[in-house]
Formats: structure tokens, C-alpha cells, sequence
């Protein structure tokens, strides 16, 4: 046979060998990331960009992998070389994803700048309306930093360690720090062990010991986290994996799904578990809390009705111990994103994580107030609980100022750590909005002095008032409730200006502006002011040039329209009869103008402003040009002064 042609055929076995074997390795990947094997998946990935295979889906997946299991510095490094592909349809779900780890890294001009396409491309998406409705989020984050001292807890392992509970005087937690032998024990996600549920004195009473066990019937093969207790601790809600017998039940993904169960406390012994009547196989539910006066349970879960990856519920636990229908809270605290780990103090506060609100990166943690969550504002709790990393399962006692929460942070013992925290100084959760603006003439577009501003609400209640400063800007409290509201503006010589003040979010409105126009219009150049306001005219009586005390009503309305238009010019043009010589006419006519100005001008108008001539009787009012041709009635007509706009 041809040396030639066997050298063809076997590259070609080769190729397809090689072809067969990508396949497989694809397929291997595919499978792990599908069912959530994401550890396994990563590296199948990573073996395959190595041997030279990109593709779109693949730096997908790997961005994603990598965020799900919170390494955002390697998250952030696949999507760019997925945005880099050529001929790329950027998701806008990895536009955010790609925004988020942006700021794990501390880029947050430049997650801002993918925010800002996220907002083009969904722009009814909750995180991109908080995000357009907060864009010096920043700022205000600042604001509410620098309340808490933390320090790391001895109690920490080199694995994660998480979702801190009071249990009387020690904490419960939930760790990963068992060393597993077999690969049963080891779980896909995260390539990690298990977790199992451990107690420990609480730092501000005692010194912190090595971690215990909970319990062993708490504690099976599977993943136990966050639970809450009863005052009486006599009763748990904890956060298992769906299992039968102790073992994993896994759903027709092959994913084995989050519950909510509960156990109750006989002699020295959690028994009687059983699984919330609210969970389901197709759904998660899990890190409960209780309210302050543990009627209510509330829990993160994906759900049915759920916004985002996972929402916030609340569920009410009835008199014989049964449960009502679980309540989403809505958007105000929910986003498309993950909402999760709650957490209520003894006044009603609600600590939550959320990467959906704005933040300093990854998960961050949130607070308001539940008794009037249309009223409390919802606020970032700040550095140093939030940083660039995960950030979650907050919880402190209100009483001491001291409590817990977990981090993955650098310059920890583990992937995540339980810090402890005393807070300093508490956040302001009163809500008082402000509304800053300014008021402007419509004509001169200058601000506007002395004008009353109002807030009225829907029902047409006020709310508000204050007076607009000199230079025309005012500051406005307005509720904190969302919806409508009319602003309203009022000066004696203007007419009512209004605007509707829509309120979101309790967010601070500033340049807020209000134009008012005035009553009276300002006269176009060539006016008669006389004739356009409708003032009665002025005459002088024959042969004479002193004001008269009816002329002088007239002036003075003369005098407060120049006031209420202060760049208008205008130029008295005084007139005579026809009786006596012309030139004399011209004369009067002259000293009645300068007698007008005079007068004018004595009573607070600048002199550049008011100028005056005298047209003698060149410009009679009517056919009088001769003293026997009228009477005097007729005459008096022409002896008349006229203000005319000249500027």
C-alpha cells in the first residue's frame, strides 16, 4: 500500500479519535454544569480551553460556574473573553453578572459602564431601575459606613464556615469543615464537604471554645444550614437537603433541592423532625428566621412567583402550629437577582443579602423596617459588614450591639468566615425624604423669591410647605411612601405653577424646578402700557404740567409693573392740545414728560430705565387742531401722556 495514502488514513483516524474524545470531554462538562456539578464542570471546561476548543457557550458556563460558587475574580475573567469573541450576542443577564464581579475587583467605574448597557437592554428590570434611581450609590453607602467593629472568630475553619443563630447564650452555625474520606461525602457544587449544623458559646459571653456538633439526629448525610430558634429554644427551623432514610432525593434534574424542617426539644434531644408543608420537590426554601413575636417565618425560595433567582417570603405560623400560604415581599426588597438570608431583630428589622440592590460587590447586606415597609427606606448597611466580596447571614441583638455575620473575604481562615461585630452606632431607618428645587420666572427664566411651595398627596392632603429662599431654592420633607404627588408653587403676582412629584424607592429628589408665569404678561416693545393694562390715562389740567393726585394712581401701577419686569425700559411721550402756539405746545408738552419721569423715578425706578419727550400737539387724539373747533372736554384728550416699551 502507498506509504503516502497510510500516512493520510491514520491522520485521519487520528482526527476523528481526537474529535470522538472532545466530544466526550464536551458532553462531560455539559452534564456536570447542568446538574449543578459546577466544581466538576469547571474543571472539564478548563481542560478543554487548554487543548485549544472556545467556543460561546463554554466561557459561559465557566463565567457562571465560577459566580455561582462566589470566585468573581475568575468569573470576571471568563466573561471578558466571552464579551472578546467575535460576532458575540451579549445576555443581558451576563452583562450584569459581568457588572457585579466588575466590582469585586474594585472596577466600579467600569461595572457602572456595563450597568448602563444591562439598563439599555432590560429596562424593567428591578436592577437596573434601583440602579438609574441611585447612581451615586457610592455616596451613600459611604454615608452609612464606619457603625461597626468586626474581628474574626477563632471558631473558624479552613473550610466555609456560615449562617450564624442565636441559641440562648451560644450560636449556632454551619460549616464544611469535616474532612470527608469518600467521595459521597464530597458535594459537586463546590468540590467541598457537607454541611453539619455546630454550636459554640457567643463571644460576648464567654470566651469562644472549640465547636460542637448540634446533634446527631439534626445532623445526617446531607447539607444542614441556617436555623432559627424559638426564645424558649425549644423549637428549630433548619435548612436541609431534600433527602429520604438520611439520603439525598434528588429532583429529574438531579438536583437535589433545599427544605425547610422542624424539630422540637425532648429531654436534651431534638426529635419529632418534619418537613414545612411549603416546600416541594421542584423548589428550594430554606434559611428561616423568625419575627420578634414568632408568629411569622420568613425564608428565602425560588418558588413559584419568586422575581429573581431567590426571594424573600414570609408565611405566617398559625395558633395550632400549622402554616398559612407563603407572601412574597415584593419588589421593594426583591430584584431579579438573589435576595436571600433574612434575618428580624426584636424592633422589626430586616437584615437581608442581596446582589441585586446596589452594592459594593458580590452579596451585600440590607436593612429596613417591616412594620411600614411602604414608609421605611431600604439601605445598604455599609462598610465594614459589606466589602467586594460575599457578604451574608447577618444577625445582631439588639439589646447587646453585638452579633455575627459571614464573609468570604480575603485575610480569612476559610473560604467563609463568621466575623463578630458590635455595632456603634445604629442606622437611621426614619424615613424623611427631600425634595430641593429651584423657582424661575418664565419670563426672565430668574429665580423667584418668597413663593409658597406645597406637597399635597393623592387625596389632595398637604404634606409639606416652606418658602422659596432669594435665590429662588427651597428644600421640601415628602413622605417616604411611593406614588404621586402634586408640587405646587404660589405668588401674589403669579399664576399657580404645579408639577407631579413621582416618588420611588424613598429616593432624595434635587434640581427639581418649577417655572411660574406671571399674571400680567410682559408688553412686547411699542406698547402702550396705558392702553395694555388698561389704566385710566393720565391728563393735565390746561396750561399745566403738575401731576394730579388721579394721575398719580395711575403712575404708581406704572411704577409696580416696571418693578415686576425689572429689565423693561420705556419712554414717557407726553402730548398737548391744539390750543396756543405750536412751539409753546412743545415746551409744555417737554416739562409734562420731565414732571412724569421725575415723579417715576422718585419712587424707586432707576433712571436708565424711564426716559421722557414731549410731542407738543403733533400728535392729536382726535380732529381738535383748533381751539374753537372743539369744546374743551374734547381737548382735554390730547393733553395725555403715553408709556411706551422701548426695550
Amino acid at each position: 500500500m502507498n506509504r503516502k495514502y497510510n500516512y493520510i488514513v491514520l491522520g485521519f483516524l487520528l482526527a476523528c479519535h481526537i474529535g470522538n474524545a472532545q466530544e466526550k470531554e464536551i458532553k462531560k462538562a455539559d452534564t456536570n454544569y447542568h446538574t449543578y456539578a459546577f466544581a466538576e464542570a469547571i474543571d472539564s471546561y478548563e481542560i478543554l480551553v487548554k487543548k485549544g476548543y472556545t467556543s460561546e457557550e463554554v466561557f459561559k458556563n465557566l463565567g457562571n460556574a465560577y459566580y455561582q460558587n462566589g470566585d468573581y475574580e475568575s468569573a470576571a475573567a471568563w466573561l471578558a473573553k466571552l464579551f472578546e469573541l467575535e460576532h458575540t450576542e451579549i445576555e443581558a443577564n451576563y452583562m450584569y453578572k459581568y457588572a457585579q464581579t466588575l466590582k469585586s475587583l474594585g472596577k466600579y467605574g467600569a461595572s457602572d459602564r456595563w450597568m448602563q448597557r444591562f439598563e439599555i437592554a432590560k429596562t424593567n428590570d428591578n436592577r437596573a431601575i434601583k440602579f438609574a434611581d441611585n447612581l451615586n450609590y457610592l455616596n451613600r453607602i459611604k454615608e452609612n459606613s464606619g457603625r461597626y467593629e468586626i474581628k474574626n472568630l477563632p471558631i473558624n475553619s479552613e473550610a466555609s464556615d456560615f449562617a450564624p443563630s442565636f441559641y440562648g447564650k451560644e450560636i449556632v452555625f454551619s460549616s464544611a469543615r469535616d474532612k470527608a474520606s469518600v467521595a459521597r461525602n464530597i458535594h459537586g457544587w463546590n468540590n467541598k464537604s457537607f454541611l453539619n449544623l455546630y454550636r459554640t458559646p457567643s463571644f460576648e459571653n464567654s470566651d469562644l471554645s472549640t465547636p460542637k456538633l448540634l446533634s446527631k439526629s439534626l445532623n445526617k448525610k446531607t447539607h444542614e444550614s441556617s436555623t432559627a430558634f424559638t426564645k424558649d429554644g425549644s423549637t428549630v427551623y433548619f435548612t436541609r437537603n431534600n433527602s429520604e432514610n438520611g439520603k439525598f432525593a434528588r429532583d429529574e434534574n438531579g438536583l437535589s433541592r433545599l427544605k425547610i424542617y422542624r424539630a422540637n426539644l425532648h429531654d436534651g434531644a431534638w426529635k419529632h423532625i418534619i418537613e414545612l408543608p411549603f416546600n416541594a420537590d421542584s423548589y428550594s426554601a430554606a434559611h428561616p428566621t423568625l419575627s420578634s413575636d414568632e408568629k411569622q417565618l420568613y425564608f428565602a425560595s425560588d418558588m413559584p412567583g419568586t422575581l429573581g433567582q431567590s426571594d424573600i417570603f414570609v408565611v405566617d405560623i398559625l395558633e395550632d402550629g400549622s402554616f398559612g400560604i407563603p407572601k412574597n415581599l415584593g419588589n421593594k426588597i426583591n430584584t431579579e437577582g438573589r435576595e436571600t438570608f433574612p434575618f428580624i431583630t426584636e424592633s422589626n428589622r430586616l437584615y437581608f443579602a442581596s446582589d441585586g440592590h446596589p452594592g459594593l460587590g458580590g452579596l451585600d447586606v440590607f436593612v429596613t423596617h417591616l412594620d411600614e415597609t411602604n414608609y421605611s427606606p431600604l439601605k445598604n448597611i455599609g462598610e465594614p459588614i459589606n466589602g467586594q466580596q460575599d457578604d451574608f447571614s447577618f444577625i445582631i441583638d439588639e439589646s447587646t450591639k453585638k452579633g455575627y455575620f459571614a464573609s468570604s473575604r480575603e485575610g480569612g481562615v476559610g473560604s467563609d468566615d463568621i466575623y463578630g461585630l458590635t455595632e456603634i452606632k445604629a442606622l437611621d431607618l426614619n424615613c424623611i425624604t427631600l425634595v430641593e428645587g429651584v423657582i424661575k420666572d418664565k419670563g426672565s427664566d430668574r429665580p423667584i423669591a418668597g413663593s409658597t411651595i406645597t406637597i399635597m398627596d393623592s387625596e389632595n392632603r398637604k404634606v409639606s410647605e416652606t418658602i422659596s429662599n432669594a435665590d429662588g431654592t427651597f428644600i421640601l420633607e415628602n413622605k417616604c411612601k411611593d406614588g404621586s404627588y402634586r408640587l405646587t408653587a404660589n405668588k401674589k403676582e403669579y399664576i399657580e405653577g404645579s408639577s407631579i412629584l413621582q416618588m420611588s424607592n424613598a429616593n432624595n429628589i434635587s434640581e427639581f424646578e418649577i417655572v411660574l408665569e406671571k399674571r400680567i404678561k410682559r408688553a412686547a416693545i411699542g406698547t402702550d402700557l396705558v392702553k395694555l393694562l388698561e389704566f385710566s390715562a393720565i391728563y393735565f389740567n390746561q396750561n399745566k404740567a403738575e401731576i394730579l393726585p388721579d394721575a398719580e394712581t395711575t403712575l404708581r401701577k406704572i411704577i409696580a409693573y416696571m418693578q415686576q419686569f425689572p429689565d423693561i425700559k420705556v419712554e414717557v411721550r407726553s402730548h398737548t392740545d391744539a390750543k396756543g402756539k405750536s412751539q409753546y405746545n412743545k415746551k409744555l408738552s417737554e416739562l409734562r414728560a420731565l414732571a412724569t419721569v421725575d415723579f417715576i423715578v422718585a419712587n424707586g425706578i432707576a433712571q436708565h430705565r424711564i426716559t421722557g419727550q414731549g410731542l407738543g400737539e403733533t400728535q392729536l387724539m382726535n380732529d381738535c387742531s383748533s381751539s374753537e373747533k372743539c369744546k374743551d372736554s374734547k381737548h382735554r384728550l390730547n393733553r395725555r401722556s403715553e408709556f411706551i416699551v422701548i426695550e
